[in-house]
């Protein structure tokens, strides 16, 4: 399998394509912001927040709340307070992929061995803690947009169909990118109960219009769906954009977006922002991308 990033930035390297993000990248992004607006690009957490079968949904639970004090809890000095705690699995809604996420043959990017990762330790090389805060430019493919409505289930997004969304929104990709691409695929979801939700069956990139992001600069690539890619897969693979991305590219992915509010507003090049939590360990965060615009 090919391995196209590996060592570029050492052989110690555990953060991949981010590192194309330096100073110019980030004073280049900035002077994108002309009206001083924000916009949040993820999905609110609930309950009811989709989710694929395999992972659990989110627990929320109430540690003190109003009930207890009117129940007798002792005030001081008319002194009361409210705390809760979440349980959840880090790949829900919006959320980011670590580079040690997904792999193959043993190896995670850049050579890390996959025995890396244990259940007492979480993962020792490429964990979602060692991914610096990200800002540099924002671009928006809107894929949905160019069809005149939400993609529909399986479809496959090429390279051609990808690089002509980009010159139609007159977008000319660079290094350093954070490239988010529209299918229309969450918004389908909007009504639907959690587990009548398909999480088998959703458009995405190929693995040519992946290598065409890779090869152009990005430095992350994010959807408005779960997977990134087309689902179900090209007979004889499973995950294969995942695989080509993240192991040999060293480039994270970021899931769940919300897109459909920003694209109305027309803008496809802006500043991005996002932060993943340093969860020591852990292979994927809870994250709120913005666009400020």
């Amino acid at each position: 399998m090919s391995r196209e990033n590996w060592s570029r930035w050492g052989e110690h390297d555990e953060i991949g394509a981010l590192n194309l993000v330096g100073a110019e990248e980030i004073l280049a992004a900035t002077a994108l912001v002309q009206q001083g607006k924000v916009a949040s690009l993820a999905q609110p957490l609930s309950k009811k927040t989709p989710v694929p079968s395999h992972r659990t949904g989110l627990l929320h639970f109430m540690d003190r709340d109003g009930g207890d004090y009117a129940a007798g809890a002792r005030s001081v000095h008319g002194f009361q307070f409210a705390e809760d705690s979440v349980v959840m699995p880090l790949h829900l809604g919006t959320h980011i992929d670590g580079l040690c996420h997904a792999w193959s043959e043993d190896q995670l990017y850049n050579g890390h061995a996959s025995t890396e990762i244990t259940s007492t330790h979480g993962a020792k090389k490429c964990g979602v803690d060692k991914l610096p805060p990200i800002v540099t430019r924002g671009v928006l493919l809107d894929v949905a947009k160019r069809h005149g409505s939400p993609l529909p289930d399986g479809y496959s997004i090429g390279i051609e169909e990808l690089k002509e969304t980009a010159e139609n929104a007159e977008i000319r990709l660079k290094s350093g990118d954070a490239v988010l691409i529209r299918t229309g695929w969450l918004e389908n979801q909007a009504g639907k109960r959690r587990h009548d939700i398909n999480f088998n069956e959703e458009p995405g990139i190929d693995v040519s219009a992946a290598l065409w992001l890779a090869n152009s600069g990005a430095v992350m690539v994010g959807a408005d769906n779960y997977a990134i890619e087309a689902m179900p897969f090209p007979e004889g693979t499973i995950f294969p954009v995942h695989q080509r991305l993240i192991r040999d590219h060293g480039i994270s992915l970021l899931e769940g977006l919300a897109l459909q509010e920003f694209a109305q507003l027309g803008i496809h090049e802006f500043l991005f922002v996002a932060a993943p939590l340093p969860i020591v360990g852990g292979t994927g965060s809870p994250i709120t991308p913005l666009a400020l615009y």
